[in-house]
């Protein structure tokens, strides 16, 4: 699709068929069945413009960066650096040096726990975390809690998979740091991220805010936001695997000693020691992903094209179709985790199909061409929580539209009478 024939964010609607032109894999036929990709929220698709990009700097400008001084390497850098900046304009930073490249969201809170956290926590301290939050987000947290001793409290969810914030003032008060996801990976809950980072900042907390889930389906400006840290992933904005984000205030990372050793991060070695460089270099060790680099920014160009503005309106109606047209296909024999009303929350749908595992689900799914993710989602508290062990999670983009969602309660019809039988 060239820029002239990409919706852009002033229009109402989004042309779905046109988008799909973009998406390879959207091509495909499984047993005669058009393909339907509904596990965006595990990993997106690649529309062309991505792997063109990424294609065109491995033959024409591919060299290591910030080492180089021939022409092909300084082209290199150059082009790393602008794919930096490309991403700070898109999250509203203030500065590209406030965007570390990790390999993935994981790595950058991580980072953050063994920087950051091994500097500031230890006995007598208070993290808040909540049972909404991605196993990301939880076990660096606990990892370093058992090495440090301090305390991990929890905010607590509603019935219907959203955040109960009625004890959030006690939870928070005296922490050193909240950190909370910005729109489940399960119940497609969206949180009340200004009130929680309110709450922290009276309280004297940083906040740390796991945005895998809502940079890629919402407007997004870290400076209005007022979060101290945000992570998020490539992978599931239509970028490639491999490169992750790590978005902090500049006077944080100006304080925070380095998570990796090597070559890149430093300004001096000596036998008696090292002096680590300025950010975003002191936390990008080694050879960083240049070619994803290159990658996400394409993808955030075609992001930007289309418009995040109506990214969101898409999803928001699609949503609500899609939650209309399965509770009327399926009635009581269908159970969709996490709150009612699709401007509420995101385009993801965990569902429990009575007396079938998500598994069984997602098996007889695939034989109608639908793919969807069932397990645990890396986010088994808030499973628990929820009383299972386990849900056939469908997740809409973009490139969806209500013929995916049909086809999903058609296929799920089809998986309720087979095991009815």
């Amino acid at each position: 699709m060239t820029s002239s024939e990409r919706p852009t964010g002033d229009q109402a609607e989004l042309d779905v068929a046109a988008i799909r032109k973009d998406f390879p894999l959207l091509h495909q036929e499984q047993e005669g069945k058009r393909l339907v990709f509904l596990d965006s929220a595990a990993s997106s698709q690649r529309p062309v413009h991505v792997v063109e990009a990424m294609s065109e700097f491995y033959y024409t400008s591919y060299a290591n960066v910030h080492r180089g001084v021939y022409r092909v390497a300084e082209r290199a850098t150059n082009r790393f650096e602008q794919a930096r900046a490309t991403v700070a304009r898109f999250i509203g930073a203030g500065s590209a040096a406030e965007v570390v490249f990790t390999k993935n969201a994981t790595e950058a809170i991580n980072l953050v726990a063994g920087s950051w956290g091994k500097t500031n926590l230890g006995p007598g301290d208070a993290i808040v975390l909540t049972i909404l939050e991605h196993h990301a987000n939880i076990v660096p947290w606990q990892m370093l809690a058992a090495e440090r001793g301090f305390e991990i409290r929890w905010i607590p969810a509603t019935d219907d998979g959203r955040l109960d914030l009625s004890d959030l003032d006690r939870l928070v008060d005296g922490a050193k740091l909240v950190a909370f996801t910005s729109m489940s990976n399960v119940t497609g809950s969206i949180t009340a991220a200004e009130q929680i980072i309110a709450a922290a900042k009276a309280a004297g907390a940083l906040t740390l805010v796991d945005a895998c889930q809502s940079v890629p389906h919402l407007p997004t400006d870290v400076t209005e936001l007022g979060a101290d840290f945000v992570t998020f992933s490539g992978h599931k904005m239509l970028g490639p695997t491999g490169i992750g984000i790590l978005w902090a205030r500049a006077e944080l990372l100006e304080a925070m000693p380095p998570f990796l050793g090597g070559g890149g991060m430093i300004l001096n070695v000596t036998t008696d020691g090292f002096l680590p460089d300025a950010p975003p270099a002191r936390f990008e060790a080694g050879t960083p992903p240049i070619a994803e680099a290159i990658g996400l920014a394409a993808a955030i160009d075609y992001l930007e094209s289309v418009g995040m503005e109506a990214i969101r309106r898409h999803e928001v109606a699609l949503t609500a179709y899609a939650l209309r047209k399965l509770s009327t296909e399926l009635g009581d024999s269908l159970t969709i985790h996490g709150p009612s009303e699709p401007a509420a929350r995101g385009g993801v749908l965990s569902l429990e199909l009575h007396g079938v595992h998500a598994h069984d689900v997602s098996q007889v799914l695939d034989e109608h061409a639908v793919c969807i993710r069932p397990g645990h989602h890396c986010a088994k508290p808030l499973m628990k929580h929820l009383g299972v062990p386990a849900t056939a999670r469908a997740s809409f983009y973009l490139y969806n539209d209500t013929d995916d969602a049909d086809a999903l309660a058609e296929a799920l019809v089809a998986a309720r009478d087979f095991f009815a039988l």
